[in-house]
């Protein structure tokens, strides 16, 4: 039997961010590759990489992704894993197709890296309705924010508060162009 070559997304945590544990894309697609990982491709400056591998435990993964990039950049680099087949089913679901959208409204996609049980009722609102959290699929949450009264950090600290740290959020725009980029090179 043939092993297959599986094709993940790593979502790196707290990377390019205000200026702040710097990590140029070339580096880490070489670094990356230095890890003998296949068809290494990059996406935008926030820590986004598709990648192939025979390998299929994403805890043992993420944790030697974490590790050596560590080692090489000189700080912590929490790592998440999805694979891509996660990341269609999710676009697949469209998960916010019943939310009213204005410039103000934006959608956020934050992945955890272990399931983690909240006494939060979902959906949750905050007090005044700018933040919600609209569900929890697969250690995923959906979120949305009207940055018109309430800026994300705030939702960040309610999702720290009740889901831990262990925790990278994602703009649904910048998901959608992964998925478009997983079908570019299929």
């Amino acid at each position: 039997m043939k092993l297959e070559k599986i094709r993940y997304v790593a979502f790196l945590r707290g990377i390019n961010v205000g200026g702040h544990h710097k990590v140029p894309m070339a580096e880490l697609r070489k670094e990356m590759e230095n890890l003998k990982f296949e068809n290494v491709v990059t996406l935008l400056n926030s820590g986004n990489i598709i990648f192939d591998t025979m390998a299929d435990d994403l805890e043992h993964l993420a944790n030697t992704i974490s590790e050596h990039l560590e080692k090489v950049f000189g700080f912590p680099i929490p790592t998440i894993l999805r694979t891509s087949e996660m990341i269609y089913g999710l676009i697949k679901k469209n998960p916010f197709k019943d939310i009213i959208l204005s410039k103000d409204i934006q959608l956020y996609v934050s992945f955890l890296r272990k399931d983690t049980e909240t006494k939060l009722q979902l959906p949750w609102s905050n007090f005044d309705d700018s933040y919600k959290i609209i569900s929890y699929i697969d250690k995923t949450i959906l979120s949305v924010v009207d940055i018109s009264v309430t800026k994300i950090p705030k939702g960040m600290e309610t999702l720290e508060k009740n889901y831990g740290t262990d925790i990278t959020t994602r703009n649904w725009n910048t998901i959608k162009r992964i998925e478009k980029k997983l079908e570019d090179i299929r």
